[in-house]
């Protein structure tokens, strides 16, 4: 038999509300002996897949039973997630001492927990209360472990019926699976449910000289260095916001950025002419902490950000709609047109991989340029 196949895959199910494991792999005569010494083991035609009860007992004894014939796949069974480098946890305890409409179900504790503990971002966090909240409340005569993929599929169904967007479908299905398979410890519950295909979008860019007549347009100053910092290092809006002064090495001519997306740390560049720029907005501004400051001090806000470049954009006569990250798309995009290395402009932008950098391959226009349409070798006069 080909050992690639001497593979188990462990599954969370849940059968007659009750936390079963189940147990996935190819027909194989030594495994499905050995199955038959697991406690109560049956067959669920539903999941197409032997479970036994979800005890430490069984757990154990699936490894002991199975140790030297087949290898026990935990990759959706596990729950691990990474940890961010954020130095304080999040908390939301606003939501915990909010007034609830009568009638109303909030998110579990153990769900509001589990954000706090994992460390997810604060914008993630709201966006998963949300959405679990809005789900739970259209279930509100259901008792949530009792809910079946098919009822998510048509509660998934009214949603595409009310012509909400795929990124809204793809939120409210993190949301659910976080509670299932995280905060339940219930991984790949729901392995079946079907996500919108995606859409295969290319970046939004901008010309340099479009790039400089928003830098022109700017008010004063500090929203100068705020656009000008977005498209010259190829920033995230967050990461701006979270730079604080000492973030700015003008020995090394780097910007450090810290807990960028995914908790990552990373440098991107430092241009002289922006630094310059930089010294003179603090001779003026006279921030404390954050490069970019509100009112009392606090961190200056991502709704700012994005009317000052929607602003200037407007003033510099552009039909566009502009955004901070349209500045980062348009960062990459002349970067690779100006011959700078992709895997170099993965590593400023902060991708994980090359693929995800290769789709401003697609918008570069340089080599575009140079290709001669055959229309230009007829002679139409």
């Amino acid at each position: 038999m080909n050992s690639t196949k001497k593979n188990i895959a462990l599954k969370h199910l849940l059968i007659d509300g009750k936390k079963q494991i189940g147990l996935k792999f190819y027909p194989d005569k030594v495994i499905q002996a050995l199955i038959k010494e697991l406690p109560s083991a049956a067959w669920s035609n539903k999941f197409g897949m032997v479970y036994t009860a979800n005890t430490s007992e069984n757990f154990n004894l699936i490894f002991s039973l199975f140790k030297g014939v087949a290898w026990i796949n935990l990759s959706s069974f596990s729950t691990k997630r990474n940890l961010t480098n954020e130095n304080q946890l999040i908390t939301v305890d606003s939501y915990r001492n909010r007034k609830l409409a009568l009638g109303f179900k909030p998110c579990p504790e153990a769900f509001l927990q589990k954000l706090e503990l994992k460390r997810y971002s604060m914008n993630t966090a709201r966006t998963y209360i949300a959405m679990f909240e809005r789900f739970i409340n259209a279930h509100n005569e259901s008792d949530l472990l009792s809910i079946n993929e098919e009822q998510i599929r048509l509660y998934l169904q009214g949603m595409v019926q009310e012509k909400r967007s795929d990124s809204y479908i793809n939120q409210m299905i993190n949301s659910i699976k976080f509670f299932y398979e995280v905060v339940m410890e219930m991984p790949n519950r729901f392995y079946s449910i079907e996500r919108p295909r995606k859409k295969e979008s290319l970046p939004k860019v901008i010309s340099t000289e479009e790039v400089q007549s928003i830098i022109k347009n700017t008010n004063n100053i500090k929203h100068k260095c705020i656009v000008s910092l977005l498209y010259s290092a190829g920033l995230r809006r967050g990461e701006l916001l979270n730079l604080k002064i000492e973030d700015i090495d003008s020995k090394r001519m780097v910007i450090n950025v810290k807990n960028g997306k995914g908790g990552k740390d990373r440098i991107t560049i430092l241009s002289p002419s922006v630094l310059e720029e930089l010294r003179f907005y603090y001779k003026v501004w006279k921030p404390k902490i954050y490069l970019f400051e509100g009112e009392k001090g606090a961190k200056y806000s991502g709704t700012s950000v994005l009317r000052i470049i929607q602003k200037a954009a407007i003033k510099a006569g552009l039909k566009k709609r502009i955004s901070p990250h349209v500045l980062r798309h348009s960062f990459a995009t002349h970067l690779l047109e100006s011959g700078t290395d992709l895997r170099y402009i993965q590593v400023l932008l902060g991708h994980s991989s090359t693929k995800t950098t290769e789709i401003y391959t697609q918008v570069a226009t340089n080599n575009i340029r140079s290709i001669i349409s055959p229309i230009d070798s007829l002679n139409l006069s």
